[in-house]
């Protein structure tokens, strides 16, 4: 039984997620080779430093979009206060 592949080439979702995958194995490193081109030692630590404070204030911003939408769904809508 002969199986046609050309139909997976031509899906266009396949070819986002090779792409979106590529990016998120390259894209790291290609920051990691501009970080140590800079000129001085000083700067690659302020640019590291930059990184993990970026990277810091998003994952907290993501708990707490995560902690306000579990508070929204544990919040006692009107109807079922009322007697």
């Amino acid at each position: 039984m002969k199986f046609p592949l050309a139909w997976l080439l031509f899906n266009k979702w396949l070819w986002i997620i090779i792409l979106s995958l590529s990016a998120i194995l390259v894209g790291p490193f290609i920051v990691i080779i501009l970080i140590l081109n800079l000129p001085s030692p000083e700067l690659r630590g302020v640019a590291t430093f930059m990184i993990v404070f970026g990277w810091g204030i998003a994952a907290g911003f993501k708990d707490w979009v995560i902690s306000k939408r579990s508070e929204e769904r544990m919040k006692p809508h009107a109807f079922e206060t009322a007697e």
